[in-house]
């Protein structure tokens, strides 16, 4: 990272562009001899060390709060010239449990456009940049694709100018850090904020209350109007935490704004002076154990209540700011829905429906038609998932007990819905069970989903294929009474983070040969690199690239897993959560392939691969915390045979994340994307790897379609059924077993590890998982094993040829532009939002 054109392709924007300051203000300038006495002063004034005594994480520190403070100078820049515009102004709330930031100094020092100076800065002090990105705590606040999407979100709502708020809840502790412990995943406490966080602003003066349980009264107010009051059991104090979210070559900072859960009162002096001390504190404790961890195990009903808690915890303060901001204006309530856009990213905050209509109603006097009205028009929902367990539902018990006034209010929803439809299609009673909110076909459920749908404007699939099957399975009948509110809008990733910061030396070959645009306009930018895709200079410095790239890799794997892998071999690689859907396991049964292969025939002619996973399990999914434990028995048994390991190893990454998806992303030769076809909504890890260069080995699923008509057909390896197909075999009566007994490789891979080959002779070990395969088989790896594994044959054989994977590999990153989150944000900002960009002056 030290070398003069990877500096220029990181640096973003000339030094000194950006928000006009005193170029001598140690705080605000844009200098290396600012940056450098600034770093100084923060080690001295905030850590209280001296240069002699510091550690790395006080380097670490002082540099974060020396670039959060250029990042707050064109914040506040940016809220006054918001603050000076006399026009009404139309903003985003992005509601989502999850924001998987990934560490913040990175992405905002290139967002700034000040990589060089900061490099030369903190070498001045005898410091490595490189050294202190490493130091960083990932921020815990997401799993998976929902959360990171959320944060490539904000990134390109920043760049793009778009004023947003993204509202979330501030985890104490996140997702689990994984280990690795003989095989097996083990979970460990993620104490991410156990040295500070040095990018939030704590803002103590912004606090809402947040009412669970109690009862409702009704009465009659002045006017005689009918009203309703809730009274709760207990109060809960949220109080805001923002990070300040710069944007690419932008003045534009925008807010994440996470919520803390507080008691109302923290101590209890009456019952400590009786000598109850646990008593003292207990509301604290309770209060607090809201925001306590990310996604409690839910499958006790304590887990179902505290996950309840949390999303409406966060939905409550996030509804009650907005509400604030728009009082502070002084602009009129019944305006809201002019004034803010609020997209719920999934279901998980889609008690807002029902939230906002009691602020509005309970709280500031409307009426229900008004209200109805306003919230409607606020609110998008964006669907992410195709799994029924996924579609949350509540018990309508558990629900009216917390949340006595928001059953009501959805039970009234639910009447109104109904009549609608009732008058719309007279006599389709079962039509109208299905639509129902409350599920009543046995226990009754409070169905989120169904909520979102009918209290939003918009329902957003995230792919083409998912948004199609949305219509046609999970939210059919929605469609078929309200069709005009579907639309798609394909999912995205920010170039800023997955390209530039994460591929130096890539991103400064592609800036000499296009400019630098590129990371502001990739779709149209990216595509001028098709004519270099035959040029052998060109070629020769991406391969150059690419295998430092894998070098690095191979070094990571050495250090966490003690693996040696050869860089020069095909990496292979499947980085997701684990899940049967992904079929990280039809992977695995391809590798024991493999491995058979190898040891019944000549070595010559074989590709030298090295197949590489990561991710993690839900803690209380056996099934894929035994695919994991698969993935290493298989490991063990190819990475010590002698005849094998030369050409085949294998390679697990543990406790997967944005800063390990870092390095594994501009590694990777093979992108592995081969989910059964119709359970992906989109996929955005095949964006990352494909930005890379890396090729597709995939289904027709999620956003692989779209991916595969983007870079051509010739440059993505296509493999195995489609939905339609997928959903044939399954009406027309699938028999798994069958296939095992007609495909002698497939029935000698399975037989294999049935026998215990790869667990020191247990039969018992993996036979959850083979049995699963060979009597239901519902993720249709055996239907698709001979599909994919001459599919592989054919990655092999085109690896061979050195020239013609290298154009592949170029075209699929000139041909990718459109999944940069830009284009996705732009296309929300036109068909949902209706937000135009606000350009930030500068007075």
């Amino acid at each position: 990272m030290a070398t003069t054109d990877v500096a220029g392709a990181q640096n973003g924007l000339a030094s000194g562009e950006g928000p006009q300051s005193d170029s001598t203000n140690i705080r605000t300038a844009l200098s290396a001899d600012a940056i450098a006495k600034a770093l100084l002063d923060n080690l001295h004034c905030r850590r209280a060390t001296t240069s002699r005594l510091a550690t790395r994480t006080d380097w670490y520190l002082a540099l974060a709060y020396t670039v959060r403070d250029r990042v707050i100078h064109r914040f506040i820049t940016s809220v006054e010239s918001l603050m000076r515009s006399n026009k009404p102004l139309k903003g985003v709330a992005y509601l989502s449990a999850e924001f998987l930031t990934g560490p913040h100094l990175g992405n905002s020092i290139i967002n700034l456009g000040i990589w060089p100076a900061v490099s030369e800065a903190v070498a001045r002090h005898g410091q490595d940049l490189t050294d202190l990105l490493e130091q960083e705590e990932e921020p815990g606040l997401g799993n998976g694709g929902l959360g990171r999407l959320a944060a490539c979100y904000m990134d390109s709502l920043a760049t793009l100018d778009i004023p947003a708020i993204g509202y979330g809840i501030r985890y104490e502790f996140g997702i689990f850090d994984q280990a690795i412990r003989e095989g097996w995943q083990v979970e460990l406490t993620d104490k991410w904020l156990r040295f500070g966080n040095p990018w939030e602003i704590v803002r103590s003066e912004v606090t809402f209350d947040v009412g669970f349980g109690g009862h409702t009264e009704t009465y009659h107010d002045e006017r005689g109007r009918y009203c309703v009051r809730w009274r709760p059991e207990r109060v809960v104090k949220g109080i805001a935490h923002d990070t300040p979210v710069p944007g690419y070559r932008s003045q534009a900072v925008n807010l994440l704004r996470l919520w803390k859960a507080e008691a109302a009162e923290s101590f209890d002096f009456e019952a400590f002076n009786t000598g109850d001390y646990y008593g003292a504190v207990d509301e604290k404790v309770a209060s607090e154990t809201i925001t306590k961890v990310l996604y409690p195990n839910d499958e006790p009903e304590a887990g179902k209540r505290l996950r309840l808690a949390q999303q409406y915890f966060f939905v409550s303060c996030s509804l009650q700011d907005m509400i604030r901001l728009v009082r502070v204006r002084g602009w009129r309530l019944k305006d809201l829905h002019l004034y803010w856009a609020a997209q719920l990213n999934d279901t998980h905050p889609s008690i807002a429906i029902a939230e906002l209509m009691r602020l509005l109603i309970d709280v500031h006097g409307m009426e229900w038609e008004q209200a109805w009205t306003i919230t409607q028009k606020t609110c998008g929902y964006t669907n992410h998932t195709l799994l029924a367990e996924a579609l949350e539902r509540w018990p309508v018990p558990m629900f009216g007990r917390m949340l006595p006034r928001h059953l009501e209010i959805i039970y009234e929803i639910n009447r109104r819905f109904l009549h609608e439809v009732a008058v719309a299609h007279p006599g389709d009673q079962a039509l109208i069970r299905r639509l129902s909110l409350i599920d009543e076909t046995g226990d009754k459920y409070v169905r989120m989903a169904h909520l979102a749908s009918v209290g939003s404007h918009a329902i957003n699939g995230v792919a083409a294929l998912h948004t199609k099957l949305l219509k046609q399975t999970v939210l059919a009948d929605f469609h078929k009474v309200m069709p005009d509110k579907f639309l798609n809008i394909t999912n995205g990733v920010t170039p800023r983070r997955w390209i530039a910061l994460s591929n130096p030396e890539l991103s400064a070959l592609i800036s000499r040969h296009i400019g630098d645009r590129w990371l502001i306009d990739l779709e149209d930018e990216l595509q001028r690199l098709e004519p270099l895709a035959g040029d052998s200079d060109f070629q020769a410095e991406w391969r150059r690239i690419r295998s430092n790239n894998k070098r690095g890799l191979a070094q990571l794997l050495k250090e966490r897993t003690g693996v040696l892998v050869d860089p020069g071999s095909l990496f292979d690689i499947q980085v997701k959560r684990i899940h049967e859907y992904k079929r990280q396991h039809l992977n695995v049964l391809y590798v024991v392939t493999l491995y058979n292969r190898l040891k019944r025939q000549s070595a010559a002619g074989i590709v030298p691969r090295t197949v590489i996973f990561g991710g993690k399990a839900a803690p209380g999914y056996r099934m894929a915390k035994l695919i994991i434990k698969l993935i290493h028995a298989v490991a063990d048994i190819v990475n010590n045979d002698p005849v094998v390991s030369p050409l085949l190893k294998v390679a697990f990454l543990p406790d997967f994340n944005v800063k390990n998806g870092q390095r594994v992303y501009p590694a990777a030769d093979l992108s592995e994307q081969i989910s059964t076809a119709g359970k992906e909504a989109s996929g955005t890890g095949n964006m990352k790897f494909a930005m890379n260069g890396a090729l597709t080995i995939g289904t027709l699923d999620g956003a692989n379609i779209e991916i595969r008509d983007a870079v051509g057909p010739d440059n993505f390896f296509l493999f195995g059924l489609t939905a339609e197909e997928v959903e044939r075999r399954r009406h027309d009566g699938y028999a798994p077993r069958r296939i095992y007994e007609t495909d002698a490789e497939l029935r000698e891979t399975l037989d294999l590890i049935a026998s215990g080959f790869f667990s020191d002779g247990d039969r018992e070990l993996f036979r959850p998982l083979v049995e699963a395969l060979l009597t239901s088989d519902n993720y249709m790896l055996l239907a698709d094993y001979r599909s994919y594994v001459d599919c592989q044959d054919r990655v092999s054989k085109t690896y061979r040829d050195v020239r013609q994977w290298t154009r592949m590999s170029i075209l699929n990153m000139a041909r990718v532009g459109a999944f940069s989150s830009d284009r996705s944000i732009r296309e929300y900002c036109r068909d949902v939002w209706h937000v135009e960009p606000i350009k930030i002056e500068t007075a």
